[in-house]
């Protein structure tokens, strides 16, 4: 799978992306995460990327033309049209549930935003859709988008060296992960639950569920009203 960022600030994604299970995951080639800088194709002399609002206000905006010659180089003569999705807080929240849907597609072209937000006509020209992880306001887009990178490519096959651990993580199935152990048995006075000692594997797994929709009753309510609402 293939992600492109179209970003002022490349440099922040080859700190992050280059590790853990990401990092190993690119330098198998099971994904590719380029960071494309905007200020490249800049046409002003000063590689500037912003200008102050019409109609007045604080801050500034992201200009076209940059953003626009840099989607314009990254889909170059592909034969088909990757999904383009522009990180902002006015954008559907993200959630386990778009990260499956999102993880069928090969191509995606993250958009990151600064300042006041960009021209609204470059998001009408190339933006399919917008996306948040959360309502709050970040300084930019570039946080939100390996937040997006580092969830989808967990569900890529090939990406988790254990593929059933995704499946048991929280959100997957509708509720927060079971508590988990390890060594030592013994640890401050606190023992192992027994049921996890006794090799008696429908036990622990019942065991496991039950917890799993305690954790989720107690920890978010919201969630648990919404898996009782469709098991009933």
């Amino acid at each position: 799978m293939r992600f492109d960022v179209l970003t002022l600030f490349p440099g922040i994604f080859s700190a992050v992306m280059g590790e853990s299970i990401i990092g190993r995951a690119r330098e198998s080639g099971i994904i590719q995460v380029n960071a494309i800088n905007i200020r490249d194709f800049s046409k002003d002399k000063h590689k500037k990327t912003d200008d102050y609002p019409y109609g007045g206000g604080n801050g500034m905006v992201m200009t076209s033309q940059p953003i626009y010659d840099a989607y314009r180089h990254v889909i170059g003569d592909l034969p088909y049209r990757p999904r383009v999705i522009y990180l902002s807080p006015q954008g559907a929240c993200f959630n386990q549930s778009r990260a499956e849907e999102l993880k069928r597609e090969e191509h995606l072209i993250l958009l990151c935003g600064h300042y006041e937000g960009i021209d609204e006509r470059i998001i009408e020209e190339i933006v399919d859709e917008e996306i948040s992880i959360g309502d709050y306001v970040l300084t930019g887009g570039e946080l939100a988008a390996m937040v997006m990178i580092d969830c989808i490519s967990r569900l890529v096959p090939g990406v988790l060296s254990n593929e059933a651990s995704c499946v048991e993580e929280s959100h997957c199935n509708g509720l927060l992960e079971y508590p988990q152990y390890t060594r030592p048995y013994e640890f401050n006075g606190k023992t192992v639950p027994d049921v996890l000692m006794s090799g008696h594997h429908a036990n622990i797994e019942n065991w496991r569920r039950k917890q799993s929709i305690e954790r989720t009753r107690t920890k978010r309510p919201d969630l648990y009203r919404k898996f009782m609402d469709s098991n009933s």
